[in-house]
C-alpha cells in the first residue's frame, strides 16, 4: 500500500462518473472531452462553469463518479471541468501561477464561459480550490470566480499536524498510524516541527491557521460566495480512529466559517453541516465523502 493510498482519515476518497438523460428521458446535450489533465463535460449553451478539484489520490474520473453533478449542471447550461491535479494539500506561488495559466488556456481553447465561474473541491481538493480562487482574485486574473466551496477539507495544516501527533500517541489503528506518520514526516521536512520551529511556513501555505486566526491566503474571497461543507459525525470518528471533535476537519471548518463571517459578513459565507449523508459510491458509510453535498441545492446556489 503506497503512501498516497493510506491517506484515509482526513484526506481521502475514491470516485467514477457518467452523463446521460434527465428524468423525462430528454437527452441532455453535452460534449465530453478527456485529456491527461482534465475531464470536461461541456454544455451546449454556456451560462457558467463549475471547476472541480479531486481528493489527494483521486482524479477527474473519480470525482465525476462520486459526485454525479455533471448531468444536472449541463441541464442548467453549466459546463463541468473536473481537474486531474491531485496530491496537493497546498500550492506554492509557482504552482498557483501555473494552475491559473492552465485554467485560462482550457477556458479559451474550449470556448467555456468566463462568467459565473465556481470552483470547488473535496478534501485536499478543497484546499486547492480556496487557494487558487484567492490567487485569481488577488492577481486580477481574467478568470474571475463568483464563488468557491469545499467539502470536508483539511484547511488548517497546523491542525492536521497536531491531529497526526495525537493519532501517533493513541496508536489506535494501523491506517491511522500510517497516515499520521506520513503527514508528520512530510510536514517536518517541508515546514519544520511546529513545537520547536516557527509556524510561519504553516501560515504561509495553509488556507487557514486556527491557532493564530490567520486567513491571509483567503483575503481575496471577501466578495465571493463561499460554502463550507462538513459532516461532523463524532461517533463515527471515535469508532474509526478514536478522534474527538477537535481533531476533525469539521472543527477547523467551523472555526474558519466563524472567522470569515466576522471578516467578510454573514451574507456570503455559509457553513453547511450535514448528518448521515456521507456515503461513498460503493455504499460504504463515510462522513468524509462528496455525497454530503446536496447537488440540486448547490446548483441553485450557483444560479442565484
Amino acid at each position: 500500500m503506497t503512501k498516497y493510498i493510506i491517506i484515509l482519515l482526513l484526506i481521502v476518497t475514491s470516485c467514477k462518473g457518467e452523463s446521460k438523460k434527465d428524468n423525462k428521458t430528454k437527452e441532455v446535450k453535452s460534449e465530453v472531452i478527456k485529456t491527461s489533465y482534465f475531464e470536461l463535460v461541456k454544455a451546449k449553451k454556456q451560462d457558467g462553469l463549475l471547476i472541480l478539484f479531486p481528493c489527494f489520490p483521486c482524479d477527474a474520473e473519480n470525482t465525476l463518479s462520486e459526485f454525479k453533478i455533471a448531468e444536472l449542471s449541463v441541464k442548467n447550461n453549466y459546463s463541468v471541468l473536473a481537474m486531474n491535479l491531485n496530491q496537493r494539500l497546498y500550492l506554492n506561488k509557482k504552482e498557483k501561477q501555473e494552475l491559473a495559466d492552465q485554467l485560462a488556456r482550457i477556458i479559451k481553447e474550449h470556448g467555456l464561459s468566463k462568467k459565473n465561474i465556481f470552483i470547488g473541491g473535496f478534501s485536499s481538493g478543497g484546499n486547492v480550490s480556496l487557494l487558487i480562487s484567492n490567487y485569481l482574485v488577488v492577481h486580477k486574473s481574467e478568470i474571475k470566480p463568483k464563488g468557491a466551496f469545499i467539502v470536508d477539507s483539511p484547511i488548517d495544516l497546523l491542525g492536521l499536524y497536531t491531529t497526526a501527533e495525537k493519532n501517533l500517541k493513541l496508536n489506535f489503528s494501523v491506517s491511522s498510524v500510517q497516515e499520521s506518520t506520513w503527514i508528520k514526516n512530510m510536514f517536518d521536512e517541508e515546514f519544520g516541527n511546529p513545537s520547536t520551529d516557527q509556524i510561519t511556513k504553516y501560515e504561509q501555505y495553509s488556507p487557514y491557521t486556527f491557532k493564530t486566526e490567520n486567513i491571509n491566503n483567503l483575503k481575496g474571497l471577501k466578495n465571493l460566495k463561499v460554502r463550507l461543507y462538513t459532516e461532523p459525525d463524532v461517533e463515527w470518528w471515535k469508532e474509526y480512529a478514536k478522534n474527538e471533535y477537535e481533531d476533525l476537519n469539521a472543527f477547523y471548518i467551523q472555526k474558519l466559517s466563524e472567522k470569515l463571517m466576522i471578516e467578510f459578513g454573514e451574507d456570503t459565507i455559509e457553513l453547511i453541516k450535514t448528518k448521515n449523508r456521507g456515503y461513498r459510491a460503493n455504499g460504504e458509510r463515510h462522513p468524509h465523502s462528496w455525497a454530503i453535498v446536496n447537488k440540486k441545492d448547490l446548483i441553485n446556489w450557483m444560479l442565484e
